[in-house]
Formats: structure tokens, sequence, C-alpha cells
């Protein structure tokens, strides 16, 4: 049997946390089986559905690095496929329609209610003749369902769990409008599509057993099902927007990279013994459902940023480069690609985000003269500028043009002057890179290169006589 799993967002919003760590689980399963993933639209909804929320979906899988298998399919356009099953059911004996109006089923449930039972259609046109049908009223197909026993559904997370068939009504199959339900769409959708594996949050599982009734009524094997807990936050309360139950293009927008992302919803309700550092051949190779668990999974923005950082640090350089200049606000020239490329690896140890790294490294490409916060200001004032002036003097004939040299240049100026080391550092950091907080400044220097540090220099100097 080959495995076929599929993601099944409506495309009302955009594609959340929760659907994100659906949509990686229903993929890795696939591709650990060397089966095929799938991607089903449920647009069903046609007032909330919107080409702009599909859009998000597709972007937010994209960028997760998610690919699905063939075409995805658009529940809506199947419509009438959904209704022929439903009309086939009806031609078989093992579906009606039912006449009842809203009044009278609004009726039914206040009774219900009042004395105090359990609020389900009672079947009242189960067996009824037609003939007795009221005049202008457009009914709805309802599935008979089996009234004795259990329906039982050994789910692959869940265990083993049951529903008496008498707590379950007979539910509608198509409306009076001749539109096919949730409940119909997908129990046929998911057949057509050959799904082996139904693997969703446990907020469904209520939905399993009806469905599951649907597809022995139909005459088809239902899917093996797998019902993964939700995810809460870190109170324990269910995911909410305080939390950061965000959209996928939220956190790509905050600087997470989309390896730290699948990394982190891998984590979050599925393990491997002690393994924290998942990387995606190890996700394949090693996920299966036995290793989730039944609990609710705790979204920690804090442990997420945390998983960032180590990815960040083992990202390609050049990639992150490009990722970052993005972020600047201005176009990079090729001359600070190359300040970029190089100063990277010294940039990205420091970082937990891209937007951390944004920040650090904008210093490199920013046009002169630099502008000094306050900080910067101050180491550059007073005796600041006059270590300045005299390192500048110096710098202008140093060979060669690297960071030993330049280190043992600055430190044989500080020991004439009787000085510490960070007495002339510091005001180098603050001209050269407007704070007082950068990669290691001798670094920084050589990757400036020569014309460029003399030019910062001299621009802070002239702040300096200016404030």
């Amino acid at each position: 049997m080959t495995v076929v799993t599929r993601f099944a967002p409506s495309p009302t919003g955009f594609l959340h946390i929760g659907g994100a760590r659906t949509a990686l689980f229903n993929w890795l399963f696939a591709r650990h089986h060397g089966g095929r993933f799938l991607l089903r639209i449920e647009d069903t909804d046609r007032q909330r559905s919107t080409p702009e929320a599909v859009e998000a979906i597709f972007e937010g899988l994209r960028w997760l690095g998610l690919d699905w298998d063939d075409e995805p399919l658009f529940q809506f356009s199947r419509a009438a496929r959904h209704a022929e099953v439903a009309e086939a059911l009806l031609a078989e004996g093992k579906a009606y329609r039912c006449y009842a109006s809203q009044e009278e089923l609004a009726a039914m449930r206040e009774a219900q209610k009042a004395a105090g039972q359990p609020m389900r259609y009672d079947g009242r046109w189960r067996d009824r003749d037609p003939a007795e049908a009221p005049e202008g009223v457009k009914p709805v197909i309802r599935m008979k369902a089996p009234r004795e026993g259990e329906t039982v559904i050994e789910d692959q997370v869940q265990g083993r769990v049951t529903v008496a068939n008498d707590q379950l009504d007979d539910m509608i199959l198509l409306r009076s409008d001749g539109t096919p339900t949730y409940m119909l769409s997908v129990v046929v959708d998911d057949h057509d599509m050959g799904i082996t594996h139904v693997i969703r949050g446990d907020d469904h599982l209520t939905n399993a057993f009806r469905q599951s009734q649907l597809y022995r009524l139909i005459g088809w094997e239902p899917p093996t099902f797998a019902h993964i807990p939700l995810i809460h936050g870190p109170d324990g309360a269910k995911l909410s927007k305080r939390h950061g139950a965000l959209g996928t293009e939220a956190y790509r927008d905050m600087g997470f990279l989309p390896e730290a992302m699948r990394n982190y919803l891998l984590r979050l309700g599925w393990g491997h013994g002690d393994d924290e550092i998942i990387n995606d051949a190890q996700a394949v190779d090693w996920f299966d459902l036995d290793g989730v668990g039944r609990s609710a999974a705790r979204f920690d923005l804090v442990k997420l940023t945390a998983l960032n950082g180590h990815w960040l640090r083992h990202a390609d350089d050049a990639r992150l480069v490009d990722l970052v200049a993005g972020r600047l606000g201005h176009t990079v020239n090729e001359e600070g690609h190359r300040r970029l490329l190089v100063g990277m690896a010294g940039l990205k140890e420091r970082a937990k985000t891209l937007v951390d790294l944004a920040e650090s490294a904008a210093f490199y490409v920013r046009p002169r003269p630099l502008v000094l916060d306050d900080k910067a200001l101050k180491q550059v004032s007073g005796d600041g500028a006059a270590t300045l002036a005299q390192l500048r003097a110096r710098l202008a004939a140093l060979e060669p043009w690297d960071r030993e040299a330049l280190e043992a240049d600055a430190r044989a100026a500080a020991e004439e002057s009787g000085l510490k080391l960070g007495k002339v550092a510091q005001p180098l950091r603050a001209a050269l890179t407007g704070s007082t907080v950068s990669p290691p400044i001798f670094e920084v220097m050589e990757i400036l290169g020569r014309a460029e540090t003399l030019g910062r220099l001299d621009d802070g100097l002239n702040q300096t006589a200016n404030v």
C-alpha cells in the first residue's frame, strides 16, 4: 500500500501555527513511508473563502518548505460529485429526505433541552412516507446512521475510541438547496483522492465517528485516523493571538528561518528520545505516529527564538546575506554584499533572528557619514577624539591591513599613551559602527578596508568637532 496523506485547510485566513504543524506531520509521514502528500483547499464556505487566503496558505507552505504532490484540489469544484454520492445513498435506501422545518427543529431542540436530553435530530422523517411531505418545503437529505451498537476507531494517536451509535443522529448530507455538507464532502474527497491516513487535530475526533459511519454506509473502507493534540499557550490555555497564534508569514517577518520553524513544530507534540535539534533528513527518517504524544503541546516563543539562533549559526553565509539584504531598507551594492559575506560568520554568532542579524549587520553597508548614537558620540568626544586622531595618523600608513596587524598597532598606541586597549578600541568601534556594540573591532576594520575605515574615522572626528 502506498501511503497517501493530505492537508486540507479552509481558505478563510492565514496558515496558522496549528495548521502548519498538521501539514508538517502529514508531509513527514508521507515522506517517511515513501508515499504522497496532497493538498486540498476546502473552499465550500463561499462567503469566507478568498483568493488572498488561498495564496497565503500556498505561500506559507512554500516558506516552510513543505512541497505537495500533484495539483491542489479545490473542494467546491467537486460539489456535483458529492451530491452524486448522496443521491446514490438515497436510491439505495441508506439515506432519506427530511422535510422538518427550521421552526420544527428548533421546537424539538427546546423540548429536548427542557427534558435534560442531548439535543440531536430525533429521526422523525427516517421511516416516514414521503407522500406525507408538506407542500413548499425543500427537504434535506440525511444519512441513515446505525442506531444500535457502537462505532469504533482505532486511532493511531488516541488509541481505541468508541461511541455508542445511539449518541449520534442522522446527519445531513445535502442541504435543502442541494449543496453538500462539509462532512459528506470530506469523506468523498478523501476516498477519491486515495487518502490512506487522515492526520489532523483532535478537535476533529468527534467528526471521525460520523465520517467512519458514512464510509461504511457507502461501502468504502475508512482511512486510518490519527488525531493529534492541539497546541496550547505557555500557560496551558488554548493557543490564541496573545500567545503567538499568528500566521506563518508573521514568523517569517519576525526573522525566523523555515528550518527552525520545522524543527520547532516537529517537537511540539512529537519526540525522539532527548533529541532537540533535528534536521530534515533525520525528521523524515525518524518520524512516525508512535512518537506523537496524547497531551497538548505548549507553544513557547522563547524556545523557538533560541532554536532559531542555533539554525542561524549553522546557516550558509551567502544565503543569510541575501535574507538580510532585503531587510536593510535600501539597495546593497556589490561592495556591501562583499562586506556582509565576509562579516557574516562573526555577525550570526550573536543573533537570534534575522531581524537581530539585519540590525547588527547594517553598519557594514550604511552610507557615510554614519549617524552615531548617543553612547557612541560620547566615546568619540573629549579624550576619545584625541585617541582617534592619533590612530588615524598611524593607520594611514599601516601595513599589512589585516586584523592581527590592526590589533597589534592599537595595542602599541595604547601602551604609548598609557591606556588600556579598551580605551582605544571603544572610540574606534563607535566611529566605525555608530554604536558601542559590534563584532570584534579589528575584524570590522579588516572587512571595511583602509579607505572606508579612514573615511569613517574622519566622519567621526568631524561630528565631534561640530558638537
